[in-house]
C-alpha cells in the first residue's frame, strides 16, 4: 500500500489544480490494485483529512471520476471503484491510445495485419470505390494495462493517406496519425451489440458467448472517404459515451 501523500505539497515540480492531484492519486491507487473493482474507498471526510485539502476539492474529483467511469456513487452508501469498464470517446474522433493515458494508463497495441488488397463489393460501396480498387487494411488490437480493450479492423483510402502502409503502428496509432496527414471533415458513427466471432474473442481475450459493443465509423475528408472501421469493445470491460454541446445559437436540446 502506498502511503498517503499531502497533495498540497505533492509535485511542487509540475504545478496542477488540487482537485487534479486528488484524482490523479485515487487513479493511481486504483490501477496499482491498492483499492480493486468494486471496493469503497476512503469517505470524502476521511480524504479530507487524510490528504489535507477542501471537502468541496474532494467532491469534485470525485465527480470527475465517476463521469469518465473509475467510481459509482450510491447515495448513502458510500463511493466504490466500478467494475473496470473505462470509457472511449463517442462524439470525437480520437486515439485510442490518448484515451488511455488521459486515464492514466499504459497503452500497447499488437498488429496483425497491415496490407493493400482490392476492395470488395461491399467495401467499395461504403467507400464510395469502384469495386477492385486498391485500398490499406489493417487489424490492430489495443490494449490498456496489458489487457486487451479494442480490436481495430480499417480501411483507409490510399488517396487521402498514400504513407499508410509506411507506419509503424506500434508506436502511433492510426487515428492518430490520419488525423496528422489529412484533414478529416465528417464522420458517421453506429453502435451495435454483437457476440463476436472466434477469432475476435481469441485476440480480445474474453469467452465464447460475451457480448462487446461494437462501432462502425466512416469518416470523410471534404468529399471524399477517408475510412471504413469497426472497432470491437468487450462489453464486459468497456463503454463508449460523449457529450454533446449545440451551438450558442441553437435552439436547446429536447429529449
Amino acid at each position: 500500500m502506498k502511503p498517503i501523500p499531502n497533495i498540497n505539497t505533492a509535485n511542487q515540480s509540475q504545478p496542477a489544480p488540487l482537485y487534479q492531484k486528488v484524482k490523479s492519486y485515487i487513479k493511481e491507487r486504483i490501477i496499482a490494485g491498492d483499492w480493486p473493482r468494486d471496493t469503497r474507498i476512503p469517505s470524502e471526510h476521511k480524504l479530507v483529512i487524510n490528504l489535507g485539502v477542501s471537502r468541496m476539492t474532494v467532491n469534485r474529483a470525485l465527480r470527475e471520476l465517476t463521469t469518465e467511469g473509475y467510481l459509482i456513487r450510491l447515495q448513502g452508501v458510500g463511493t466504490f471503484v466500478s467494475p473496470c469498464k473505462p470509457q472511449s470517446a463517442l462524439l470525437e474522433i480520437r486515439s485510442i491510445a490518448d484515451d488511455i493515458k488521459q486515464r492514466g494508463g499504459k497503452h500497447t497495441s499488437i498488429v496483425y495485419l497491415l496490407t493493400e488488397e482490392n476492395a470488395s463489393q461491399d467495401i467499395a460501396t461504403a467507400m464510395n470505390l469502384t469495386s477492385g480498387r486498391p485500398v490499406f487494411h489493417s487489424i490492430i488490437v489495443h490494449s490498456e494495462n496489458g489487457r486487451p480493450v479494442q480490436y481495430s479492423d480499417r480501411y483507409v483510402n490510399p488517396a487521402v493517406a498514400p504513407d499508410f502502409l509506411n507506419q509503424d503502428f506500434s508506436i502511433i496509432t492510426p487515428s492518430r496519425y490520419l488525423l496528422d496527414v489529412t484533414p478529416l471533415t465528417e464522420a458517421e458513427h453506429v453502435i451495435e451489440a454483437v457476440l463476436p466471432d472466434r477469432q475476435v474473442q481469441i485476440l480480445l481475450d474474453i469467452k465464447p458467448g460475451e457480448a462487446c459493443l461494437v462501432l462502425n465509423r466512416r469518416t470523410w475528408s471534404n468529399d471524399v472517404v477517408a475510412t471504413k472501421s469497426r472497432f470491437v469493445y468487450p462489453g464486459s470491460r468497456h463503454r463508449l459515451g460523449g457529450r454533446f454541446k449545440p451551438p450558442s445559437t441553437a435552439s436547446p436540446l429536447v429529449a
